[in-house]
């Protein structure tokens, strides 16, 4: 069985029992597991905030930071997390588009509006097709969509990922992303970068491009380097 994590973000005690009761009752009926987290404000869940749920369920009216906000700061840590608002006032919910939230649920919360929205949020939940990883920045974590990630390099420890998103450093070594990465997809041409094969261009004597990126592979490797990319393309193309 599936553990969804699912946040809770509502500072009325009320209106924070009855998503736990809809949730609860959801669970039950449809046979699942969730995990809940609750918050009483936009403040807490955006401090320190680490991207590690699968749903949240954010209310837009809060005193200290309210769910729009609170939303445009998670969307700059997660990018893939669901956001359901819920709220008295759609006028507001309307803007949700902004920071991609899937769906509102208007107060006083009913049972029926609750699960229609859960259907849809859970449809996408649990499709298996993206893989992810979680790196630790200022501020919080992101997860990033393994996908996504054109190279990975290493300065002084410290770790770059190039991805189609941008680029996001974070402390550690070469060695920490030994099992981040399946190794008939990604390769180490040398000690400072490991390469998703997906992404290389054009190989030339020593140099590959990568995403437009001129990397060198070491001599010892030129080698496995084609063996390894010479496979890849194999297995795409069947």
């Amino acid at each position: 069985m599936i553990m969804i994590r699912i946040a809770i973000v509502e500072d009325d005690r009320h209106d924070r029992e009855a998503l736990k009761k809809c949730l609860n009752r959801y669970e039950k009926e449809n046979q699942m597991k969730f995990s809940v987290t609750e918050f009483q404000d936009g403040e807490d869940i955006v401090t320190d905030y680490t991207a590690s749920y699968d749903l949240i369920i954010l209310d837009i009216e809060m005193a200290f930071l309210n769910g729009m906000k609170a939303a445009e700061k998670i969307r700059e840590l997660d990018t893939n997390v669901i956001i359901i608002f819920i709220t008295n006032m759609p006028q507001y919910a309307i803007q949700g588009y902004k920071v991609n939230a899937l769906d509102y649920i208007l107060k006083p919360i009913s049972y029926f509006s609750f699960s229609e929205s859960m259907v849809r949020a859970l449809a996408k939940v649990k499709t298996p097709e993206k893989e992810y990883i979680t790196i630790v920045l200022k501020g919080g974590k992101k997860k990033l969509d393994v996908a996504r990630i054109c190279y990975v390099e290493v300065q002084d420890h410290v770790l770059i990922y190039h991805t189609l998103d941008g680029d996001f450093e974070t402390k550690g070594t070469m060695r920490d992303t030994d099992n981040q990465f399946d190794p008939k997809k990604y390769f180490r041409c040398n000690r400072c970068y490991l390469v998703n094969l997906e992404f290389v261009e054009t190989y030339q004597g020593s140099d590959i491009m990568v995403n437009g990126d001129t990397i060198q592979v070491s001599r010892s490797r030129r080698k496995p380097f084609l063996d390894a990319l010479n496979e890849y393309m194999n297995e795409v193309e069947k």
